[in-house]
């Protein structure tokens, strides 16, 4: 008799004596032969909604997916930026620019990468690229390109700090002297 259960159970639609711990391990709702999501456009609503991590990890998993595009190695790169993770963010984003030196979302977001290092001459160079590349069309690479602007003509007429630290010092009863600490 339990032979034939076994071999009834083995038989039924269900899937057999394993067709119900098999159900048990899938989430409830999700067909395992529908195609998913792809982890590009799930990365870029994550990103919208703050979400950087989730967002880093479905860029890894369009990665697999599609392989190490611009579009990835570049959304890869804002992820980690977002995250403050600049080095890791500087060598996705030049790897990307590297692939193609036109792509505007690359370009800028290496260039806000290089603002926030201090590189700012670097990172005007390729707020102009950018800006080139997008005609001029988006407001974001504008303000950026006019921040590294003004860094950069700031770093050129800025006195050094070390000549501006002066000390009056007496020498005598009525003569005093300037002193600077060089």
């Amino acid at each position: 008799m339990l032979c034939l259960t076994s071999a009834l159970a083995a038989c039924s639609q269900t899937g057999g004596v394993f067709g119900a711990e098999a159900s048990r391990s899938r989430p409830y709702g999700i067909d395992p032969h529908e195609e998913g999501v792809d982890g590009l456009i799930v990365g870029h609503r994550l990103m919208a909604a703050r979400e950087y991590e989730l967002a880093l990890k479905a860029y890894l998993r369009g990665a697999a997916e599609h392989g190490f595009t611009v579009d990835v190695l570049s959304a890869l790169g804002s992820a980690n930026l977002h995250l403050g993770r600049l080095n890791q963010s500087e060598d996705l984003l030049r790897k990307a620019v590297a692939e193609d030196r036109n792509f505007v979302p690359a370009l800028n977001n290496l260039g806000v990468v290089l603002m926030e290092k201090g590189e700012y001459g670097e990172a005007r160079l390729l707020f102009q690229q950018a800006f080139a590349a997008d005609s001029g069309q988006t407001d974001a690479i504008r303000e950026n390109l006019r921040r590294a602007i003004a860094k950069t003509e700031d770093a050129v007429y800025a006195e050094p700090e070390e000549t501006q630290r002066f000390t009056l010092v007496r020498r005598g009863h009525s003569t005093y002297e300037l002193l600077s600490e060089l």
